[in-house]
């Protein structure tokens, strides 16, 4: 199996994906090559429909590439069986979606803890981790409290602690700002990297709130489903 060098969190090389057939069909990512590092926060950003969501969702193995190949930590994720793919996606990949996804009937401790429970841990020991993980981010008052009680600001936080609290080596948030105004926002991002980020873990974030690029150490523009410039740190 092809390997990548160890402060390599993620490679792409050749990465297309399209929809549609025919005449009607449009490719979102086109021939997309992209290296992330370990101990950066790496921001993906364009105008909508650049095809930064549909590079993301190749990126953390959600969509299946009609060409090319990603390396995460090494490892070739498209050469995975469907079910060591699922393993992968629990184990390496945090995700903060753009919406939450918090389920509404369950507590903030109870909404943290599904990753564990996914992996059949006990559900005391999954709460109990989900309270440690609730107060990473500052929230440890708020384990039994609804997410119709939260903050957006709260809510976020949240999901960070969910995507979190099994150690993924990739955290992976989706447009996290846009739900958010501008000082929350930042303050989530700030947040993020200070307690978040370390030098074993990559942050990869889509967004098009121009506002938080100064939290990203390397930014990366896409359009038409291309990247055409990159800079920071390892650009």
């Amino acid at each position: 199996m092809s390997s990548a060098p160890a402060t390599e969190a993620i490679v792409a090389t050749g990465l297309t994906k399209g929809f549609g057939e025919g005449a009607a069909r449009t490719t979102a990512v086109n021939a997309v090559d992209l290296v992330a590092h370990f101990g950066e926060i790496l921001f993906i950003v364009g105008p909508s429909g650049s095809g930064k969501t549909t590079l993301l969702s190749l990126l953390s193995g959600i969509l299946r590439p009609d060409a090319g190949k990603v390396w995460v930590g090494g490892n070739d994720i498209w050469s995975l069986s469907k079910d060591d793919l699922a393993d992968f996606r629990l184990n390496t990949i945090g995700f903060v979606f753009q919406d939450y996804h918090l389920f509404p009937r369950l507590t903030s401790a109870e909404n943290v803890a599904i990753p564990l429970i996914l992996k059949h841990e006990d559900w005391n020991d999954a709460l109990a981790a989900a309270r440690e993980s609730l107060a990473i981010v500052g929230l440890k008052d708020r384990a039994e409290v609804l997410p119709v009680k939260l903050s957006g600001g709260e809510q976020q936080r949240v999901a960070i602690a969910r995507a979190i609290i099994g150690a993924p080596r990739i955290l992976v948030l989706d447009e996290p700002t846009a739900s958010l105004d501008g000082d929350t926002g930042r303050m989530i991002i700030a947040f993020v990297k200070q307690k978040i980020l370390d030098r074993n873990r990559c942050i990869v974030i889509v967004t098009h709130d121009a506002r938080i690029n100064e939290y990203a150490d390397r930014i990366v523009h896409m359009e038409d489903g291309r990247i055409v410039s990159a800079n920071g740190r390892h650009a």
